[in-house]
């Protein structure tokens, strides 16, 4: 008898406990999903400075990086290095495009701004099923996983958005058939590789959780090292022009990103040792 109401108890604590870990999930997604909202609402009134300043700017020979290819170009004599050096002329073709196109905007803006409080409520509930040590360092962790984000989104606005743009503006199958882009296409073009890259900039957490987990070691990708800057060259080579500095430019970064990789898993991993 006394075994069955302890057993009862022990299953409506459990229950308990599952609802009130539900309850607290609950919570952090509404103060996330808050934060998207108030931040795609100013970005929704800040409608000519989100568009022309930043999302239309990488198309324009005024914007940093176009300029500074095109210098570049000039000391190299590497014509194929000076990109976007002609307005890029954006067409809409639908009735309720642009005003479509004004909300994703203003959302996609309001996610990427609100990234960092995102992490945070994400680590603050996971917090509690971490060790002591764990939970000290998670300020550090919260950190560094919205720093590696920001930077992989402006790697991406900067350099791989222009040379992408440039690229797919100017590509021909035949000159008789010129290119009109639309807003649509222009502008998940920038969105989906802004996103892309800021996931990949992620790649040292998601090693150190794989590492924790045991199911990735250094060994692993030292070993396989030559295959991702293989991978890595392709990459280059399909979003830049056919030169071979511009390949250099979005390369080296993400290599650099797979060795800090590999180092932060040598440290999880000894650590474990």
């Amino acid at each position: 008898m006394s075994k069955t109401v302890h057993k009862n108890k022990t299953e409506s604590s459990d229950e308990m406990s599952f609802w009130s870990h539900l309850e607290e999930l609950r919570w952090h997604l509404i103060r996330s999903i808050i934060a998207i909202l108030l931040f795609s609402i100013a970005a929704f009134f800040s409608r000519e400075f989100i568009f022309d300043s930043i999302i239309l700017a990488p198309k324009t020979p005024q914007f940093i990086t176009n300029i500074l290819l095109c210098k570049l170009a000039e000391i190299t004599n590497v014509t194929t290095l000076c990109i976007n050096n002609t307005n890029l002329e954006i067409v809409n073709l639908d009735m309720s495009g642009q005003f479509i196109t004004h909300i994703y905007i203003s959302f996609a803006a309001g996610i990427i701004v609100a990234i960092p409080y995102i992490i945070a409520e994400i680590w603050t509930f996971i917090r509690p099923a971490l060790y002591n040590n764990e939970k000290k360092n998670i300020s550090g962790v919260i950190f560094i996983t919205s720093t590696l984000f920001i930077v992989g989104v402006l790697f991406s606005y900067f350099i791989i958005v222009p040379l992408t743009i440039n690229f797919f503006s100017t590509y021909q199958v035949s000159t008789t058939i010129n290119n009109t882009i639309s807003l649509r296409s222009y502008i998940d073009t920038v969105v989906s590789l802004s996103f892309a890259v800021g996931l990949v900039f992620e790649l040292p957490i998601f090693v150190f959780f794989l590492t924790k987990m045991g199911l990735l070691t250094p060994d692993f990708m030292k070993k396989n090292r030559r295959l991702m800057i293989v991978i890595i060259l392709i990459i280059s080579a399909i979003i830049t022009p056919a030169d071979i500095f511009s390949q250099i430019i979005v390369a080296i970064p993400l290599y650099i990103l797979y060795e800090f990789s590999i180092g932060i898993a040598k440290f999880e991993y000894n650590r474990k040792a």
